[in-house]
């Protein structure tokens, strides 16, 4: 056989791979284990000082898919994972998919009852976790059936290397099919008992092959700053490594870190929810950092405020792209704020090929400009939720030809040019003397007063109209605004039946781990105060 330069192997490979992200359907394993050959130093995940080169991570995931196949892992089982982002975090991830195993990556904010829950309701037999989440869990460990893993120092179970041993890292080749199981995402629980959401194969497809359009290629580098059980996360995530860009994983987020290791790594792609953008921008040294790199930002998972999305646009390189959808899939809209000035109030557009529709309580669609139920329906749905057949169906609108589409629990609006505008979610509507009042309207007045820093307006009981809106605001640091003030302000902008009944100062708003704003918590607090 004749020898063949490195980089003429590289070119011959990355034709592949060109070729490759255009089929219908194709893995994220294989498109890593093409960049190994491709690129095989080019660095694949940095974490702090750690680093590890796309032929590293090749190598490692293999031996564990190979160690997971001696341990009598089939295809169709599930690996879960509970940890801070770590480089061994990915590794697990890739090689439990290599073993045709499905990954289920656990938020460590739950609690202790509610991760044993999990962790038995997906069936996992295998479990990997970090120091902090051990002792979180330590009173819980001893019940599980799952193999334990240890991703660090001091963490619960065996230590990943250990437990690799010096075996055979080739593993037994596994035939992924569209319809097998990629990933099990617990829901956030916020509304009750976490749901494990089941996404194949064939709906994660679409996110590794967006290498082109948003320029995920072998030059990106993705800082990633929120946690990697998160579809949030993921949608940048894998786009990076399946196009051999460079990960550099940030553990835990604060504004002033991020600022340091974007200009450090000359980050080019960003995914940020928006409470991160607010404390971001509001940093007082943001303008010194060198952000030049930036191709492109991107934001999902809660609400983004116009003002907030214009003030990115003029004082952070790079363009920004709002991303609106369900961690169940379904339809997906996107907003190129870069190329829409005058529709940041709105989440965009369907995306090509999603078919997103605005429904009224009957189940008919509604007409343009009428505020509805979002549905929407692609190829990126979910399977379903793990072993709960009637949640599913719950979460399922079928249209009157019988395509299924996924109810999002989201209230919007379409505009004649077909962008999308959210007022809320059908569950935080307030239904006051009869008219139903959006907090999203009240919540953009009451954030362009300068003296607010963020605000939320949640419903409360109410003896004369059975619900009346009331506001939850942080103030500006230093401000010496007034809650009377604030609603006297709003109030004069609203209509009768829309008007504030209190506003109450806080501190923070509290928030999931990917930044949304846990409102049922707020009415809580409300009722004991």
């Amino acid at each position: 056989m004749a020898y063949l330069a490195p980089d003429f192997v590289g070119e011959c490979v990355m034709s592949t791979i060109q070729a490759y992200v255009k089929q219908a359907f194709g893995t994220f394993s294989d498109l890593v284990a093409m960049q190994a050959a491709a690129l095989p130093d080019r660095n694949a995940l940095r974490c702090g000082d750690d680093r590890l080169d796309y032929r590293g991570f090749d190598a490692r995931a293999n031996a564990i898919t190979a160690r997971l196949q001696a341990d009598g892992v089939q295809p169709g089982g599930v690996v879960a994972v509970c940890a801070a982002s770590c480089i061994d975090y990915m590794c697990l991830f890739l090689g439990t998919l290599r073993a045709g195993a499905a990954i289920s990556p656990l938020s460590p904010s739950a609690t202790p009852a509610q991760l044993a829950a999990m962790i038995r309701d997906c069936d996992a037999s295998h479990v990997g976790l970090d120091a902090a989440v051990s002792a979180h869990l330590a009173a819980e460990i001893g019940e599980l059936q799952a193999r334990i893993l240890a991703l660090e120092p001091g963490a619960a179970g065996e230590a990943l290397d250990d437990w690799l041993g010096e075996g055979d890292a080739t593993p037994e080749p596994v035939t992924i099919t569209p319809d097998m199981a990629f990933n099990i995402i617990y829901s956030s629980g916020t509304t009750g008992t976490p749901k494990g959401i089941v996404q194949s194969h064939r709906m994660r497809w679409p996110h590794h092959s967006l290498t082109d359009p948003v320029g995920f290629g072998p030059d990106a580098v993705t800082l990633c700053s929120t946690p990697l059980y998160s579809n949030t996360t993921l949608v940048s995530v894998l786009p990076t490594l399946a196009g051999g860009g460079t990960l550099v994983l940030m553990p835990k987020f604060n504004a002033r870190g991020f600022l340091e290791l974007a200009q450090q790594h000359r980050a080019t792609h960003s995914m940020l929810v928006p409470v991160q953008y607010q404390r971001i921008l509001a940093d007082p040294e943001f303008d010194r950092f060198d952000l030049s790199a930036y191709r492109l930002k991107f934001c999902t998972s809660a609400p983004f405020p116009a003002g907030l999305k214009a003030d990115v646009l003029k004082r952070w390189p790079g363009g920004l792209v709002e991303y609106y959808g369900m961690t169940e899939g379904g339809g997906t809209c996107v907003l190129v704020a870069h190329e829409h000035p005058d529709k940041l109030h709105t989440v965009g557009k369907a995306m090509p090929g999603h078919d997103i529709r605005v429904i009224n309580a009957g189940g008919q669609e509604c007409a343009p400009g009428e505020i509805g139920e979002v549905v929407g329906r692609s190829g990126a749905m979910m399977t379903g939720y793990h072993g709960q057949p009637e949640k599913t169906r719950e979460a399922e609108w079928y249209s009157p030809d019988g395509e299924r589409f996924i109810r999002t629990g989201d209230l919007a609006s379409r505009d004649e040019d077909g962008f999308f505008t959210l007022v809320g979610r059908a569950k935080d509507m307030i239904i006051s003397g009869g008219m139903n009042i959006y907090p999203a309207d009240l919540e953009a007045i009451l954030r362009a007063h300068g003296d607010v820093a963020d605000v939320a307006v949640i419903g409360v009981p109410s003896v004369d109209w059975g619900e009346t809106p009331v506001a939850c605001v942080v103030p500006v640091a230093g401000s010496s605004v007034t809650p009377e003030a604030l609603k006297a302000y709003a109030n004069a902008q609203l209509g009768k039946m829309q008007r504030i009944s209190a506003v109450r100062l806080m501190a923070e708003l509290p928030r999931s781990a990917i930044g949304k704003v846990l409102k049922r918590e707020l009415q809580d607090r409300w009722a004991r105060a």
